[in-house]
């Protein structure tokens, strides 16, 4: 018997809040689960700043990635027909469903927009360079690990077994819905996630999965669920103003050490990110804990903006904000900036745009290059109808972008008189004007 095929001599679980229970039977998933790579995602945050605003979220990649393959063991060895796919087929979904997100770094997006590292690249990195991961995936061949790669990276042949990770209806945003509703205490990301893999079926042209026309509205749950968490969680101000601090945290510290400052305490590790010039054991060394514990140093930094942002951080002193249109509030900004200024204090930290979009349903078109593949119905006399056309409830979000933009300032600097009373006193009459309008 083949490491691909061998099961272990007891099936292992773990209890999940979610989905009840983990199971786990293939001994190269056990395996893939012990490796420092894959424990490393216990150190990362699912939801990075987002406990600033739902305390409950400080679930970790490591729960999610878990949820991931759960979902992706139920319909391949339950939902679907035992002969959908061949063992190496399932053996290597499985695997790809589990470290989908090994290459996440600590507070991924602010990082990501930092540092321009690219977690998708890394995630590559860990399964084909020399890691623990590609030691474990080699056991099942030389081509393995690539294999594993191929699904994440969505180049496999089989395009069916990408799609279930990585789609409009995938493992993925399924449990991280699910999960995050769980953990941030909110109802808006339930939905019906039995019902729906009851429904699914592979597409008979082996390019993805579609779902039955029973099963249309258990479909329309989820996209609602998706769209609300993404307003009302994801995109939630509170949590976008702690991922602001820590954006201008990372940028302050990067051009501190560009300029050539002497930091109280050498950042060992986070110099390669500040140079740009990383290896893949300096990205898998760093995670949310020790960028916390710089934070901590850095709150008592001779710097005033690189302390105060810290403190701010780890004593939660958020930001506060106001909305703002970028086609009519041009010149509300610059007069901002030019009081920040005249106050002596730095708006490239302290005055911040930030944009928040997602789109509920990506709608395809034909001819259109950014398309996605659409949610497709099976119906009852065996056509496929595209989901919109049989819901008006997925019609009315399809394709539609929904756009949130924030103008994020420290107001306690006007309250504490950290800003002049006289220039204060321009900045509040201007921000209320701009609220009344």
């Amino acid at each position: 018997m083949s490491y691909l095929e061998q099961k272990m001599p007891e099936g292992k679980v773990f209890k999940d809040p979610v989905h009840g229970l983990v199971h786990v039977g293939d001994q190269i998933i056990w395996d893939l689960i012990a490796t420092s790579e894959f424990q490393r995602l216990r150190r990362i945050r699912q939801l990075g700043t987002t406990s600033l605003t739902f305390h409950g979220a400080e679930h970790s990649r490591f729960n999610h990635s878990l949820g991931v393959y759960e979902i992706v063991r139920e319909i391949l060895d339950i939902t679907f027909a035992e002969d959908t796919f061949t063992p190496l087929e399932r053996i290597t979904a499985l695997c790809a469903a589990l470290l989908h997100d090994l290459g996440h770094g600590p507070f991924s997006h602010a990082f990501e927009k930092v540092f321009h590292t690219d977690h998708e690249e890394f995630t590559q990195s860990i399964l084909t360079g020399n890691t623990e991961v590609r030691s474990v995936l080699l056991r099942g061949g030389r081509e393995f690990p690539f294999l594993v790669a191929s699904v994440i990276n969505k180049t496999h042949p089989n395009q069916t077994l990408v799609k279930l990770i990585s789609s409009q209806l995938d493992a993925d945003r399924m449990d991280y819905l699910l999960r995050d509703a769980y953990y941030t205490g909110v109802s808006y990301g339930k939905f019906d996630l039995e019902r729906i893999l009851r429904v699914l079926r592979p597409s008979p042209d082996g390019n993805g999965v579609i779902i039955k026309e029973s099963g249309m509205h258990a479909v329309e749950d989820y996209l609602m669920s998706r769209y609300q968490m993404y307003q009302q969680v994801y995109f939630h101000p509170v949590s976008r103003s702690g991922e602001v601090l820590l954006w201008k945290i990372l940028d302050r510290a990067k051009s501190l050490y560009q300029a050539g400052y002497e930091f109280s305490v050498n950042p060992s590790q986070v110099l390669p990110f500040f140079e740009e010039d990383i290896t893949l054991d300096e990205y898998l060394a760093l995670d949310d804990s020790i960028l916390m514990f710089y934070f901590s140093i850095w709150q008592n930094e001779k710097d005033k903006i690189l302390s105060d942002l810290c403190n701010r951080f780890l004593t939660r002193r958020l930001l506060s904000y106001v909305d703002y249109e970028p086609s009519s509030d041009q010149d509300f900004y610059n007069q901002m900036k030019g009081l920040f200024e005249k106050a002596e204090v730095d708006p490239a930290y302290y005055l911040v745009i930030d944009y928040s979009s997602d789109l509920p349903y990506d709608l395809y078109k034909p001819g259109a290059s950014t398309g996605k593949s659409p949610i497709q119905l099976l119906m009852r006399n065996g056509e496929l109808h595209e989901l919109s056309t049989e819901s008006p409830i997925v019609e009315s979000i399809g394709g539609k972008i929904r756009t949130d933009v924030k103008l994020y300032f420290p107001l306690d600097f006007i309250e504490n008189g950290r800003i002049p009373a006289e220039i204060a006193k321009e900045i509040v009459t201007l921000i209320h004007k701009k609220e009344v309008q």
